[in-house]
């Protein structure tokens, strides 16, 4: 018996799905009776070449095809973007198809109503693709993880960043080279700026916070630093002091309270995340009775990701043929966590400075720093051109509240001007 499948688009993604699900089509057969079959695709143009010939698939422009085909129970979305995407999948869940869908703007965005609109009519919304390609998150999260209060969420997840970083790490260049041989190997847009600027990160943060911390959360909840302004000054001083530089997301629960950030942060060399390289992603989640997990592989990419989208089709399969429906993971149950900026959070911070090279300047940052008893674990000091001279801070833990404080005083010197200020993660909490 076949259970047919409406496709919502058909580029990189979705050929590798169609690719995928006729690959693994005999194996569900065998393990529930049921044979997923794609039926109808949902293209602009019919005559594209997709890199995947069509048998059996229907192409069409017109996307009632699908949602108005009664045969048609699951509709698979990965056209990306907000809309039309949005319209098209309130609309499957309105009239009774469970979605599987890749997009994570629209999820972060909008995934309270969509899985309020699932709830109503008694479907399924699946989203694993949506937060880390092939590795499983949310599954994870949503499932295996429920004995657990998950208190922190802490990872790269976001390929594209991490490449660039690499490749200024390893090949001592500048961010905008690095973002051109990104752009070149196809790991980052012509325009960059959702990832490079951290909001792609963030909206993944978002997902995922909401499902861990069993929470409604916002992409506004979440303080967001990108690494546009990263320089390979600051990955070589990192690297002398024995760190390396990531964009880092992290989320956590603290009695209640939640802190949201995505931000460029230095890593110990000897710390696990400190190894995930180039488009790799990982994760690490504390639970109060599992401790640490740890969650690697590959973030992004046709596979990877249509891999993560098959595996969401099988288990609804799974559960259609068990007359059970799966509850959406629904962070807006129950009261809102308040999101809070904990300026008494401590770590140890990196200070970069350009000072007038001359008698007394160093005295007086160290001064200053002495004044808010800042101690000072490692202190690099370079010479540049011309007067100027460039220090280099790490400190002992202080708090979030006195790294801002410490850096406006600095920068109300006429000889210093501050031009990095990041924290350190340390290596075990």
């Amino acid at each position: 018996m076949q259970i047919q499948i409406g496709l919502l688009g058909c580029g990189t993604v979705g050929a590798g799905v169609v690719s995928l699900v006729r690959r693994r089509a005999d194996r569900v057969a065998d393990m529930t009776g049921l044979r997923p079959v794609v039926k109808t695709i949902l293209v602009r143009d019919t005559q594209k070449d997709r890199g995947v010939s069509f048998i059996d698939e229907q192409l069409t422009t017109s996307p009632e095809d699908i949602l108005a085909d009664d045969d048609i129970q699951i509709v698979v979305e990965t056209i990306g973007g907000i809309e039309p995407a949005k319209t098209y999948i309130l609309e499957a869940l309105s009239r009774g198809k469970h979605v599987v869908t890749a997009n994570k703007d629209l999820i972060a965005l909008h995934g309270p109503e969509i899985l309020q609109t699932a709830a109503a009519n008694g479907v399924s919304v699946l989203f694993e693709a949506a937060v880390g390609g092939a590795i499983p998150l949310v599954g994870p999260l949503k499932e295996n993880l429920t004995a657990n209060e998950v208190t922190d969420l802490k990872g790269i997840i976001n390929g594209t960043t991490n490449f660039i970083l690499t490749q200024m790490t390893t090949r001592h260049i500048d961010f905008a080279e690095a973002l051109q041989m990104a752009q070149d190997l196809g790991y980052a847009e012509a325009d960059p700026s959702s990832d490079v600027d951290g909001l792609d990160a963030a909206r993944k943060l978002v997902i995922l916070a909401s499902i861990a911390f069993h929470t409604e959360v916002h992409l506004s909840d979440v303080r967001v630093e990108g690494i546009r302004h990263i320089t390979a000054t600051d990955v070589r001083y990192a690297d002398e002091a024995g760190y390396v530089i990531k964009l880092l997301a992290v989320g956590r629960d603290r009695d209640g309270e939640l802190t949201l950030a995505v931000r460029p942060t230095l890593i110990p060399k000897n710390h696990p995340l400190a190894h995930v390289s180039d488009a790799y992603n990982a994760l690490f989640v504390r639970g109060d009775a599992a401790g640490d997990l740890m969650f690697f592989g590959r973030g992004a990419g046709r596979m990877p990701t249509a891999s993560a989208v098959v595996g969401d089709i099988i288990a609804l399969v799974r559960n259609l043929k068990l007359g059970f429906v799966a509850s959406s993971p629904n962070g807006s149950a129950g009261e809102r966590k308040p999101v809070v900026e904990r300026e008494d959070d401590v770590y140890k911070y990196y200070f970069r400075l350009t000072a007038a090279d001359q008698p007394g300047v160093f005295a007086q940052v160290a001064h200053l720093f002495g004044e808010y008893r800042a101690s000072m674990e490692t202190v690099l000091q370079k010479r540049v051109e011309g007067d100027r001279a460039e220090i280099v801070i790490v400190t002992h833990d202080i708090s979030s509240r006195l790294a801002r404080e410490i850096a406006v005083q600095l920068s109300r010197s006429p000889q210093l001007a501050v031009e990095a200020v990041m924290p350190v993660e340390p290596v075990a909490e």
